[in-house]
């Protein structure tokens, strides 16, 4: 049972991290990286964090979050396919519509659900428990960011296809190879640079964690 010093540190730790959520959204070439035909973006790190200390509901309020402010970046400062993220921008023909909200935020909300369970399965696998939490927060960190990446560009692919290859000046039956493209120069340094931060940064607030709870 929580008690309330838990509930406390929980709360704290959750509106620092929902601040860096912010703080790297709406500082310019921070959170999103603009690279013309996407964003990169590193702003699931702290979602995987808290999805790691919090648990999966608040890791899933974080994503949310995560959703939120790239609803607001993709309607405030635009690219070229911000239609895929919003409903409220359009490029010629191609409108934003119900399916750039479930792209906006269903993969995010993910990002803070999938990794808890990844690390819990994993370290179930190691008797060595250095070892095993090495392991297990390093897939925890490449299954969160691959989760945002994968969904969001099958998501497009699926409900876009159209729109965004006329965006990308792409013909549509090359459309799947452009966007595997995207997911390999875009997506897999993501996922490696999120595996790393999650196993430097996770072992530290894990442990700390732990501490104050003896």
């Amino acid at each position: 049972m929580n008690t309330q010093a838990d509930k406390t540190r929980q709360m704290v730790q959750m509106a620092l991290l929902g601040a860096i959520i912010l703080v790297m959204a709406f500082t310019p070439f921070l959170g999103y990286i603009p690279l013309g035909f996407t964003r990169a973006t590193i702003i699931h790190i702290p979602v995987i964090l808290g999805s790691l200390l919090l648990g999966p509901k608040k890791g899933a309020m974080l994503g949310a979050l995560f959703g939120i402010t790239s609803l607001i970046n993709n309607t405030m400062n635009p690219t070229v396919t911000s239609f895929v993220f919003t409903p409220f921008y359009s490029v010629g023909e191609t409108h934003g519509n119900f399916w750039s909200l479930v792209i906006c935020f269903v993969p995010r909300i993910l990002v803070g659900i999938v990794p808890y369970y990844v690390y819990r399965l994993i370290q179930k696998l190691f008797k060595n428990r250095k070892k095993g939490q090495i392991v297990s927060l390093s897939l925890a960190g490449l299954a969160g960011s691959l989760v945002n990446t994968l969904l969001v560009m099958n998501f497009i692919f699926l409900f876009f296809s159209q729109g965004y290859a006329q965006a990308n000046e792409v013909s549509i039956d090359a459309l799947y190879g452009f966007i595997l493209t995207i997911i390999g120069m875009n997506g897999i340094p993501e996922a490696i640079v999120a595996a790393l931060l999650t196993v430097a940064l996770g072992k530290v607030l894990l442990t700390l964690q732990e501490k104050k709870k003896l």
